[in-house]
């Protein structure tokens, strides 16, 4: 139980300080605050963290996921291969477009995209690929790669909790057609609401760039039927702010992993695993529970430790895509993403936790013991 003088330790904390006040206020006093310069040096910025790949800001990582998709051509007719073990945004962008969402299973210890079921989902309509970099774990990009590459297939990149992540040195939207990434106040930097979209093609970018304007790049010079997805000036300037504390985030955010890890020895918790040449920045610390996870989970609550479940529901039983199934008789086998749904928890993990939270942590899951 918490102690009266102990608060909740929070699942997650959003840094908003002093310093991207004064960055918002500084642009909303400058009167130039849509598309303007504090835009184009967060993309400039943001370049580095992706191989200097061009980058395009939007207003969210669900618009970077459904504006790529676009500019990729890719829509009715077409599949897409998702995990269904993601938030719904990855298969909503897809849907967004026209396409159809083809579900593959996951591997149990990344909970990326299982190469050998993506194989096995193509099909003569598949269009792209669509692994998510999920919790800040790489997806296993080096097998991925080849696949699409033998089947002529796009890669399109979900980086949106994975920002600084990388595999054998290439960083996280670094890999496919492009990457996209999400700046939700929850994520590991944000800019109070954002995305961006990285590609390493020039021609590419210039799309996404009309796509989110309108379709122009002149004022009422429309050149293709686009949408509004701006970034404002205000989310850049406190984007730009984040991005330089980022790393040094991620670096505590991967401390405090490395503490959890080497302390945390209840036999009815699964640490997360690290694959072999993955930089893992733990957007979430994403344990397994075996046993009954709900009264675990209101015992960690209990203790005044913070947890969440991501994602207790896949994608493939959600409404939207549960119902239409039914009706086409359709069906998936995805083992691996029904055990993951039922199994994992989040424990705190962000930059803001001290010695003394991280202690507590621990003292709480160890005592859940070995059965529960």
């Amino acid at each position: 139980m918490t102690s009266i003088n102990e608060q909740p330790i929070p699942a997650a904390r959003p840094v908003i300080g002093e310093d991207e006040i004064e960055a918002a206020v500084r642009v909303l006093r400058s009167g130039r605050v849509v598309q303007g310069p504090e835009v184009a040096a967060f993309e400039e910025g943001f370049s580095r963290l992706v191989d200097g790949r061009h980058c395009v800001a939007v207003n969210s990582g669900t618009s970077a996921l459904h504006l790529l998709l676009l500019a990729l051509g890719i829509g009715p007719g077409d599949e897409v291969i998702v995990p269904s073990f993601s938030f719904a945004a990855s298969a909503n962008a897809v849907r967004l477009v026209g396409a159809d969402a083809v579900f593959a299973d996951i591997e149990p210890g990344s909970f990326g995209l299982d190469p050998a079921a993506v194989e096995a989902a193509i099909t003569p309509r598949t269009a792209a690929i669509m692994p998510v970099h999920l919790y800040g774990h790489p997806a296993a990009m080096d097998k991925i790669m080849p696949i699409a590459e033998k089947h002529r297939l796009a890669v399109v990149e979900d980086a949106c909790q994975a920002h600084t992540a990388a595999l054998n040195g290439t960083p996280v939207g670094a890999f496919g057609a492009g990457g996209t990434f999400s700046f939700y106040p929850t994520k590991n930097m944000h800019s109070l609401e954002g995305g961006m979209v990285s590609t390493a093609d020039a021609e590419l970018a210039r799309t996404l760039r009309l796509l989110r304007n309108q379709g122009m790049e002149q004022r009422y010079a429309n050149e293709i039927v686009g949408a509004n997805m701006r970034m404002t000036d205000v989310n850049a300037a406190v984007g730009r702010v984040q991005l330089a504390k980022v790393e040094g985030w991620t670096e505590q955010r991967r401390a405090n992993a490395a503490y959890l890890d080497a302390h945390i020895t209840a036999p009815s918790v699964t640490l997360p695993p690290v694959a072999e040449g993955a930089r893992h920045i733990y957007h979430q610390y994403t344990v397994r529970i075996r046993g009954d996870r709900d009264a675990a989970m209101a015992k960690l609550t209990e203790a005044g430790v913070g947890n969440a479940v991501y994602y207790p529901t896949p994608i493939h039983r959600l409404k939207p895509y549960w119902e239409p199934d039914q009706k086409a008789g359709r069906t998936w086998d995805l083992p691996q993403t029904e055990k993951a749904a039922a199994e994992v928890v989040s424990l705190p993990v962000h930059p803001s936790l001290t010695q003394n939270d991280l202690e507590r942590i621990v003292t709480a899951v160890n005592s859940l013991g070995e059965n529960l």
